[in-house]
């Protein structure tokens, strides 16, 4: 094979430095199947990669992205043949081995999964790490007893990938969805995803009880700090909170009267080490129940590779509405 174009990360004199450069399959870290790279994405966490504005990274270098999809070149396991259309999120890619902004990608298998019914290399990679972590919350809170009816859920973050990957879900299962965002001129895009009702987080009064009038039957938090610490006071008996992130602190100061009294729960969420039966489990109901119906509005853009490095920064900004797409090859 001949010699492929890869964002490689670096640590160099103490710095962080990505670049472009030519590798083989042998520079990359072992797995079972090669991958011939379509699409990847940008998430928050590869913007903290690739700038080092986050310690993300476990060894270096490494090629970044933590999403791919794209087709099967070669396999050494029999689960998976050339031609295959497959997609990995998570799993340790531009974190413990080397990820998707590659044309070709060198993978375990086990971390693969074929690309549903209803969905192609792109709207997977539109959906990506933040549509399976929004559709995981999902999952996670209905197997939690999470309905409808119990009342509206509130999605913070709003504006975020996550964020706008949940709301669309939710609001697509039936639930009324609440939207916190900081940015006023989002409102107009919120509802077009299905938000029933958007509070500017400038305005949110987050008092300091160790129990507020319960105003939520549960919530996605991809914010953390004192905006999750609010939905542990505000949520209704018996409510789930997935918090997804900590975009907004990573300190979390509460009391235990929501769980004690509310009997709230409080769910972790980790879309990165996913059991296999699970994330194949999410992954069909993305492809079905929770597809999102609005991926033409969350996907802002659809880039270049060669435009890679100037999509970080609005992310680190908070300046970024919805989801970039990676067009690799």
């Amino acid at each position: 094979m001949e010699p492929f174009k890869a964002y490689r990360i670096h640590e160099e004199n103490g710095r962080v430095v990505a670049r472009f450069e030519k590798l083989g399959l042998d520079d990359l870290t072992p797995g079972e199947v090669v991958v011939r790279v379509q699409f990847s994405d940008v998430n928050y966490k590869d913007a903290l990669a690739a700038t080092g504005a986050g310690k993300i990274l476990r060894r270096f270098p490494l090629v970044g992205g933590i999403d791919l999809a794209g087709v099967v070149e070669t396999s050494e396991d029999a689960r998976f043949s050339p031609g295959d259309p497959v997609l990995v999120v998570g799993c340790g890619l531009s974190e413990t081995c080397d990820g998707g902004y590659a044309e070709y990608a060198r993978v375990s298998a086990d971390s693969l999964e074929p690309i549903p019914a209803g969905l192609d290399a792109f709207t997977s990679m539109a959906i990506g790490t933040a549509g399976f972590t929004a559709a995981l919350a999902i999952h996670r809170m209905e197997h939690n007893g999470q309905t409808p009816a119990a009342g509206p859920i509130v999605v913070t973050g709003a504006t975020g990938g996550v964020g706008s990957l949940a709301i669309d879900m939710l609001a697509g299962r039936g639930y009324e969805v609440i939207a916190v965002s900081g940015k006023p001129q989002a409102r107009e895009y919120l509802t077009a995803l299905g938000a029933k009702q958007v509070l500017a987080r400038q305005e949110i009064d987050y008092g300091s009880r160790p129990l507020e009038k319960a105003r939520f039957a549960g919530a996605i938090d991809s914010v953390g700090g004192r905006t999750l610490a609010w939905l542990t006071r505000t949520t209704s008996y018996g409510g789930n909170i997935a918090s997804v992130g900590l975009a907004g602190g990573a300190e979390l100061e509460t009391t235990v009267m929501p769980f004690i009294l509310r009997g709230v729960n409080l769910l972790g969420i980790n879309s990165t080490y996913v059991p296999r039966e699970v994330r194949h489990t999410v992954w069909q109901r993305l492809a079905s129940d929770l597809k999102p119906r609005h991926l033409d509005r969350i996907v802002a853009r659809t880039i270049d590779f060669d435009a890679l490095p100037d999509a970080f920064a609005p992310l680190l900004r908070g300046e970024a509405l919805g989801r970039t797409v990676v067009r690799i090859g």
